[in-house]
């Protein structure tokens, strides 16, 4: 008889590609991952790992049991979803991301009123960028993920997904207070052509947003610096190293000496959250996403007063 953990093991993979990566999916050591390994090879009686290079590949009959073993765990999702929603009750584990502002404006709210209506829901949270994160509810690793598209570039989502909107977070220019263009009412991302900008990493959905959307309207930017988080990003205008694009949601408190002003374009961001459809059923998402939805419509409303 195959054991059900061991083939969950061998799925991650596949997926990962690495025992490093299998490991890191499902949070264990990389010798535990080997050791399972080696006692789904005598179970199956066949090879199902092999030597390449410095790492490990799966061997044909690897790949043929990891397409078994993708079908059964998601037959086991199935049947899990089935099961609590049979039973109604919002309990057990919930493992979600968000990338960093959402994180930090939606999370404590959501999270606290998850906590405090249903105890027995044990909810584990991390900061993760859309596209890791989309990758990490596509495996298994995560339940739910809130992520972004812009107004002007949808993030690309593979099948299988399925999604609820959250809120749509309007987006500023961020500037030093000294700033020539720092009195206006409104203004637009071509204004400042002639500006740095501070941005996000290099192959970021944000970044290359930017990117696409600066060179449509015929500016090629001048990236000084790079940060991930918005408050690292808002410092460093502080300081008059150069203009960022701002979104609302989880911005707060904005550093002396930033002045943020609205564009005349409305740059939006819609922020939605992600799950995988076969674990549709689950009370616990269900009550998570509701959680979400709440948060976020109350920020929409603070948004627009």
């Amino acid at each position: 008889m195959l054991n059900l953990e061991r083939l969950r093991v061998l799925d991650a993979l596949a997926r990962h590609g690495s025992v490093s990566g299998a490991a890191e999916g499902l949070h264990v050591t990389t010798s535990a991952v080997s050791q399972q390994m080696a006692k789904l090879e005598r179970e199956a009686g066949q090879q199902l790992l092999a030597k390449h290079g410095r790492g490990v590949r799966l061997t044909d009959a690897g790949r043929l049991l990891a397409e078994h073993a993708a079908r059964i765990l998601s037959q086991v999702e199935l049947a899990q979803s089935d099961l609590e929603a049979q039973r109604g009750q919002v309990a057990g584990e919930l493992r979600l991301s968000a990338f960093p502002t959402a994180a930090r404006g939606l999370f404590p709210g959501a999270l606290a009123a998850l906590r405090a209506e249903h105890p027995q829901l044990r909810v584990r949270s991390q900061e993760l960028e859309p596209e890791r994160a989309v990758s990490g509810v596509i495996r298994g690793d995560l339940d739910l993920a809130v992520v972004l598209d812009w107004y002007n570039k949808p993030m690309p989502m593979p099948e299988g997904l399925v999604k609820a909107s959250i809120l749509d977070d309007p987006a500023d220019v961020a500037m030093p207070a000294g700033h020539p263009l720092a009195g206006r009412e409104e203004v637009g991302l071509e204004d400042f052509a002639d500006d740095e900008w501070i941005t996000w990493g290099q192959g970021e959905f944000c970044h290359e947003w930017l990117m696409f959307t600066l060179r449509a309207k015929g500016v090629e930017p001048q990236i000084g610096h790079r940060a991930a988080e918005t408050h690292t990003q808002l410092g460093l205008v502080a300081a008059g190293l150069g203009v960022c694009v701002a979104p609302l949601l989880g911005r707060d408190p904005v550093p002396e000496g930033v002045v943020t002003v609205p564009v005349r374009q409305k740059v939006r961001r819609h922020v939605y959250v992600v799950w995988r459809a076969d674990a549709d059923r689950r009370p616990s998402i269900r009550a998570a996403v509701r959680a979400l939805q709440k948060v976020g419509a109350d920020l929409g409303q603070l948004a627009e007063g």
